[in-house]
């Protein structure tokens, strides 16, 4: 019987390469590690095939080439994995790309614009009879399963505010450091009290305490999830999202950073993504491997009485990067065996439950709580 083909886009990287491992397993797959140069394609490739029930091979493929859209048609697959970011400023070329191939199409975009935006692909995809689906990553994908998974227990939910913290020695790539650079200390629209107000990017402190790790500081972050929440539930009348890095040297340097931007003293932070990164990966050996994630939700319970829900994530042994590919790998899956119908372009919402995410994640040192809170 054919493999299911998928094409992993940047799939040597800190999150295809993730993605990868998780989906070598599968003996009904084929897949295709993908990306500007082959000596890292090949070594992952060599490194998983050791133990792989999948069909794994490598290919040369830049997404700037000229010739981009025949290659991808040319290897036919099944499903393209976009992979290979930052997403902030990109289009839509590789989403066409795919479905022009006849291909479903799954990114792991953190980018606000390009995932709120995606629907602006529905009807190509449709008549391709393909999905497009944008945000498969911790944000809106499993932030927006945990909303789904406990919105039963509201009768009216107002308030969504969620954070990610990940430990310091976790890996960190040099898209994901771009990518937050790009909105530090820069304004963007936020919901607070039923209006939508101007805030900065990594300010607003905020102190967060848990006994399995003690306090970690947060600031705001410019996410998908404060689109495309308030759109799939309007009732919402305030939508936050912060992060913070475990290093307080770092977390407020990066503050520190941001009233610069916002004042005008420096003009391109993400042009300095190297540099910082580098810096940053000086310090690999400080703070701890445990990553946090936090979703707290608010409104009225079914008895009408005032209701505060706390679900956490905790991710030790340096497997919090797993999170954010783990989306991927459960669409894959449902992909794969055909227990995603429909077609149609849009944020990575309502496509897998809370249950299916977290059981993609067994062997992983995840953990999960849920408190009801006064």
């Amino acid at each position: 019987m054919p493999k299911y083909r998928i094409l992993l886009l940047g799939g040597y990287g800190q999150f295809g390469a993730r993605i990868a491992a998780a989906l070598a397993g599968d003996s009904d797959l084929a897949l295709l590690i993908a990306g500007r140069h082959a000596a890292p394609a090949r070594q992952l490739c060599t490194r998983l095939g050791e133990t792989a029930r999948a069909e794994i091979s490598h290919c040369v493929l830049d997404l700037e080439s000229d010739a981009f859209e025949q290659r991808i048609a040319e290897h036919a697959p099944h499903l393209v994995i976009h992979c290979a970011g930052p997403f902030q400023g990109r289009d839509y070329r590789v989403a066409r790309a795919a479905l022009a191939a006849g291909a479903h199409y799954v990114d792991l975009a953190d980018a606000r614009d390009f995932v709120s935006a995606i629907g602006t692909l529905d009807e190509e995809a449709r008549r391709a009879g393909r999905w497009a689906i944008a945000g498969a990553s911790s944000v809106p994908g499993l932030s927006g399963a945990v909303i789904t998974a406990l919105q039963e227990r509201f009768a009216c939910l107002r308030s969504i505010q969620s954070a990610i913290s990940p430990g310091n020695r976790s890996e960190r790539g040099l898209a994901t450091t771009r990518a937050i650079l790009g909105y530090v200390g820069r304004p963007y629209l936020q919901l607070h009290n039923g209006r939508w107000r101007n805030v900065h990017g990594w300010q607003s402190l905020r102190r967060v305490y848990t006994p399995a790790i003690g306090a970690r500081w947060l600031a705001r972050c410019e996410v998908p999830d404060l689109s495309v929440l308030p759109a799939r539930w309007p009732q919402l009348a305030t939508c936050d999202f912060r992060a913070g890095l475990e290093l307080r040297r770092m977390h407020f340097g990066l503050w520190l950073a941001s009233w610069a931007v916002r004042c005008g003293l420096l003009r391109n932070l993400p042009r300095r993504a190297s540099a910082l990164l580098a810096l940053s990966n000086r310090w690999l050996g400080a703070g701890s491997d445990v990553g946090l994630m936090q979703i707290d939700m608010r409104g009225r319970g079914l008895d009408d009485k005032p209701l505060h829900l706390r679900w956490r994530l905790l991710a030790a042994n340096g497997d919090g990067p797993q999170v954010p590919a783990t989306a991927a790998v459960v669409l894959a899956r449902k992909l794969a065996r055909g227990e995603l119908p429909g077609s149609g372009a849009r944020a990575c919402l309502d496509l897998f439950t809370l249950d299916e995410f977290l059981a993609a994640l067994d062997g992983f040192a995840v953990t999960t709580t849920l408190e009801t809170l006064a």
